[in-house]
């Protein structure tokens, strides 16, 4: 029974963490965007069709895609490199801005 309780307690822990994570501040996302303008469009949406669109993409998967470069286990020569600095932080608030856009 208390292996059934602490696994309820862990799992709606990580419930309200990833909910919690998944609101970020859109506003500081934005701020932090600029760069990513380059490639993925002012408004979130590529002018090319070598870079994705990431306007209105979901905010936990724009996160676990940004988690993926910076740790490495998703590879890519650009991406790699703009993730390094990005704090878990950071990553929420991209992922907010970008998931507000249409």
């Amino acid at each position: 029974m208390k292996k059934i309780l602490l696994t309820v307690a862990v799992i709606t822990a990580g419930l309200v963490s990833s909910n919690a994570m998944a609101a970020g501040d859109a506003a500081a996302g934005k701020a932090k965007a600029a760069v990513c303008a380059g490639c993925h469009g002012a408004a979130g949406i590529s002018a090319t069709g070598m870079w994705p669109n990431l306007a209105g993409q979901k905010a936990a998967y724009l996160v676990k895609q940004l988690k993926a470069f910076k740790d490495g286990t998703r590879k890519d020569p650009t991406m790699a490199p703009m993730a390094a600095p990005l704090s878990d932080e950071d990553m929420v608030n991209l992922a907010a801005y970008f998931a507000s856009l249409k």
